[in-house]
């Protein structure tokens, strides 16, 4: 084999590799997961701590994507994180719906899911999510754990 074409192969494999680097960056940044961009309707839900809660991160209902958070801002009055949801208008849920910040995967993309509540009457387009809870923040749980267990040692003197 002469040296251009062992030079080809090199840069078809090299090619090839930042491809897959390509595929791999927009898996990781959500960008490869489509979702329907018809019509949605707003919802709201207020949380004590989001964690790494992102925008455009997914909202699953089942396992199933059913909408994306919209907007992420900060209440001044009830010192609460305020989540805009966009779900789409296929999709419809009771009024008692809790929502949930997730973590999935090894990196730990977050997301909200929704369980579906017993209301015969479905959220409204600008409702509220009356019952949500927080994201698990991994150091309040080390922290928790470690005065537990001084606690315990001081007892037992």
């Amino acid at each position: 084999m002469d040296r251009t074409m062992v030079d080809l192969w090199v840069g078809i494999f090299v090619a090839i590799g930042i491809a897959a680097l390509m595929v791999l960056a927009l898996k990781v940044g959500n960008a490869s997961t489509t979702f329907n961009v018809g019509e949605t309707y707003h919802v709201s839900g207020d949380f004590d701590n989001i964690g790494g809660l992102k925008v455009r991160a997914p909202v699953k209902s089942a396992g199933v994507v059913v909408g994306r958070v919209d907007q992420i801002t900060f209440d001044n009055e009830r010192f609460r994180a305020r989540v805009v949801m966009n779900i789409d208008k296929r999709y419809q849920f009771p009024k008692d719906t809790s929502a949930s910040i997730l973590t999935s995967g090894l990196l730990g993309e977050q997301y909200i899911g929704l369980e579906a509540g017993g209301d015969s009457e479905n959220i409204k387009a600008g409702g509220s999510l009356k019952l949500t809870q927080s994201a698990v923040v991994l150091e309040k749980l080390i922290g928790q754990f470690l005065y537990n267990k001084a606690a315990e040692g001081d007892s037992k003197k």
